[in-house]
């Protein structure tokens, strides 16, 4: 027994690799090099290119065709490299992020945004956009907060880029209640007021 006759329909391996295509392989072949032609175009709805998608007038030959796409030299095409911050951008807005990143925004870069020193005496307590809510360490730095309110927006204005802080409310110290425990001692009750 030879190795023509081994193998199915009597060709060895050599000779199926240079036997000749039949017409519907050919069909199929060409039929597959189309698609992924159209697939590869920029102006096809197909492409798997950067941009949104959307066609205008950009997306056009100079003659006018629709779906020939004719780039220049100059201006900005969908091929371009977009910023990683852009995107993130785009989709903070999208998803509606926006607001829970400006919170984190502002109180992870509070030392930054008021300084050392005023970051020293007081802490970010919560923020409900617009409203940020301080604790100060003493009823001195509350008063001296209250008095800088205006500038300490501003500031956070200009660092952020935009008013993301509409109002800050300033508290003291949490301090310690005597109206209750070991050594409380009840009021003299009521006073006379009957003049």
């Amino acid at each position: 027994m030879s190795a023509e006759q081994g193998t199915a329909g009597g060709l060895g391996a050599e000779d199926r690799t240079r036997a000749p295509l039949s017409g519907a392989a050919l069909e199929a072949l060409d039929r597959a090099r189309r698609m992924a032609d159209i697939e590869a175009r920029p102006g096809s709805g197909r492409w798997r290119g950067g941009g949104d998608g959307r066609r205008d007038a950009a997306d056009r030959d100079p003659h006018g065709r629709p779906g020939q796409v004719a780039y220049t030299g100059s201006g900005t095409d969908p091929r371009d490299p977009r910023s990683v911050g852009g995107l993130f951008a785009k989709l903070a807005h999208r998803r509606g992020w926006e607001s829970s990143l400006d919170v984190a925004q502002v109180t992870s870069r509070w030392p930054e945004l008021v300084g050392p020193d005023v970051a020293a005496h007081c802490v970010v307590e919560r923020f409900e956009p617009p409203t940020l809510v301080v604790r100060t360490s003493s009823t001195t730095w509350a008063t001296q907060l209250r008095i800088l309110k205006d500038g300490l927006l501003d500031k956070i204005e200009r660092q952020m880029g935009r008013r993301v802080v509409e109002d800050i409310e300033i508290h003291g110290p949490v301090q310690r209640s005597f109206t209750r425990g070991r050594k409380s001692v009840r009021g003299r009750g009521p006073r006379d007021t009957w003049g």
